[in-house]
């Protein structure tokens, strides 16, 4: 199996699918009921292209679907002439969202519209059953086309990230593996010998050295040199330990 390593910063591939009544609803609602196919497309193209500022740097050939919902209807909102629709601070179109309309053109209000973001990329799924504590195996694995936005914990997209790391959780066939899904590598244990390695401008060293604390993947590590002093490292590969110098 070779992992999807190839990234882009647009999706050509991107695919929005908008109801038509949807969004003639949804400007009725916001005092534009006499809605004309042009301002049906404009609405596709700037949902598009927050869609497209969300999912920049996806794998090539990721491709997004776009539902979008509708405004409460209970909201009484006075005519606007135009609405811009905009991404609240910190938010992000994927998987259950929502996106702002602010009136820029007649009555100042501003409102948010739920839409649901699925982004459909090659991701790795599970292909048996597996029970919690499983060392993630490359035949465990299989390579497939999913939403890898139905879900808030990022997708494994590359297998050499999860081969080798214990499951967190049991998983189903065609689970959607994720980084939730799986713990850190415990590269050594307390007590063993390890390998302090360090490096600094024009320099590099290495030593042995005691390991004080479990080395798990990416934790800060104490280790005691073969002087006897105690510095702190992370734990980066089996039995070695990377020193900032």
């Amino acid at each position: 199996m070779q992992p999807v390593n190839k990234s882009v910063r647009s999706l050509p591939h991107l695919r929005v699918s908008l109801r038509r009544a949807a969004l003639l609803a949804l400007l009725g609602a916001a005092g534009a009921a006499a809605a004309q196919p042009k301002s049906v497309e404009a609405w596709q193209a700037q949902i598009r292209q927050l869609a497209q500022q969300s999912t920049a740097g996806m794998p090539e050939g990721t491709r997004v679907e776009v539902d979008v919902g509708s405004i409460d209807p209970r909201l009484k909102l006075a005519p606007c002439t135009r609405i811009t629709p905009y991404l609240p601070a910190g938010a992000r179109l994927w998987g259950r969202a929502q996106v702002g309309l602010r009136c820029v053109e007649g009555a100042r209000w501003s409102v948010f519209l739920p839409v649901t973001v699925k982004v459909f990329a090659q991701a790795w799924t599970v292909n048996q059953p597996l029970a919690f504590g499983t060392i993630v195996k490359a035949e465990h694995l299989h390579l497939d086309e999913v939403d890898i936005a139905a879900e808030r914990s990022p997708p494994i997209l590359q297998a050499q990230a999860a081969l080798g790391r214990p499951l967190a959780r049991a998983l189903m066939p065609g689970h959607v593996l994720r980084q939730g899904d799986l713990k850190a590598r415990q590269w050594f244990a307390a007590g063993d010998t390890v390998r302090i390695v360090g490096a600094g401008p024009g320099f590099a060293i290495s030593s042995d050295g005691l390991a004080l604390s479990p080395g798990i993947e990416g934790q800060p590590v104490k280790v005691r040199t073969e002087g006897g002093r105690v510095v702190v490292g992370r734990a980066t590969a089996n039995r070695q330990v990377e020193v900032a110098l």
